[in-house]
């Protein structure tokens, strides 16, 4: 597929034209996937928007939306002698309480970098006398990755493998989300990726329940402002649906196989978020077939009592009610070289994305 058709500029230049001609007096509109938020702001599309549409960013960042409880934690297991922790890199930086993985690796710890949960039974293999954690964090694109490496232990009898889970699903999240008092959503940008693996029948209550039209997109200009045009015409239409935005990347039905392998490993449970607190259903935990690879349950860490940072309103962005360059400490005590929340650690975090676009 010729994907330059997606940044072609008279085809954006159209997009444009019908988004402003079928705007409505005010809408606030919140992309919820950190993939687009940086689209957003890479492409200037905040500022093509007519006056009357304000774009929001939400809690689409897995990082960041991660419990600073849950950071706690993996730093207390990377203490324990003879664990060695894998994770993606941009966990390493995030800030706990009063550490980070970056300090305790410092200070002499085993902590590695990986790219795929597979590289961490690779680890595990290579080193049968460490117990070797992976950091497991992320939402239904990168769960199902860790749902086979978990069987994959298991085909292997490596008993030297687990798994920190702090995964999240992301249709209770927005359930949360538009029934925050403090923000009006009136419709949602949907992420590309995740759609790919639950497809559009999770989101379906947003719009019979709550009234909330919704398009899936994908990541390119042309992609983005194609949602929005779908969007503003769902508005100025008075109707309330489901769309797709992005057929070359997302089925109606998502990906059965990827779904049956999270649904096999893991069940649903409550899950902290960032800023919004708990969710009922919107975390996973391992179901008790897989119970030995829980590093939790195995590891028993004891976990230091959880200090917020004074000042760091990540909370307040992640919920789509804060813009980042209204947080205190943006680009003067929270930098991305020294980053106070995880907003401003992750290359999809919001903080990040405004420091290098706006």
């Amino acid at each position: 597929m010729d994907l330059s058709l997606f940044k072609d500029p008279e085809l954006a230049k159209g997009l444009i034209a019908s988004i402003e001609a079928l705007a409505p007096e005010q809408a606030t509109i919140m992309e919820v996937c950190g993939t687009h938020t940086v689209a957003i702001a890479r492409n200037g599309i905040r500022s093509l928007m007519p006056k009357a549409i304000n774009l929001a960013s939400g809690p689409g960042c897995p990082v960041c939306v991660t419990a600073n409880r849950d950071i706690d934690t993996v730093i207390a297991l990377a203490k324990i002698p003879e664990v060695i922790i894998t994770t993606f890199g941009d966990m390493t930086r995030v800030p706990g309480s009063t550490s980070s993985l970056l300090k305790e690796k410092a200070a002499g710890h085993s902590i590695e970098i990986v790219y795929s949960p597979l590289d961490a039974l690779k680890i595990a293999q290579e080193n049968p006398e460490k117990e070797v954690v992976f950091v497991g964090v992320g939402f239904e694109t990168t769960t199902p990755l860790v749902a086979m490496a978990i069987k994959r232990a298991q085909a292997l009898a490596l008993a030297n493998f687990s798994v920190f889970v702090a995964h999240k699903n992301m249709p209770g999240a927005l359930e949360a989300i538009v029934n925050d008092p403090a923000l009006k959503v009136d419709a949602l940008i949907l992420p590309g990726h995740v759609s790919t693996i639950i497809g559009m029948e999770p989101y379906r209550f947003l719009a019979q329940k709550y009234g909330i039209p919704g398009v899936i997109t994908g990541f390119e200009p042309v992609d983005i402002l194609q949602g929005l045009a779908m969007i503003a015409r769902q508005l100025h239409e008075g109707r309330a649906e489901i769309e797709i935005a992005y057929a070359r990347g997302v089925m109606k039905e998502g990906n059965p196989h990827a779904r049956g392998a999270i649904e096999e490993v893991f069940e649903t449970c409550p899950a902290t978020w960032r800023g919004i607190g708990e969710i009922p259903e919107s975390g996973y935990k391992i179901r008790e077939r897989f119970a030995v690879f829980d590093a939790l349950s195995k590891l028993n860490p004891t976990v230091e009592a959880t200090v917020e940072h004074k000042g760091c309103r990540c909370g307040d962005v992640l919920r789509g009610i804060m813009e980042p360059s209204a947080c205190p400490l943006f680009r003067t005590v929270c930098t991305p070289e020294n980053p106070i929340g995880p907003c401003m650690v992750s290359s999809e975090g919001s903080c990040a994305a405004y420091f290098r676009y706006y």
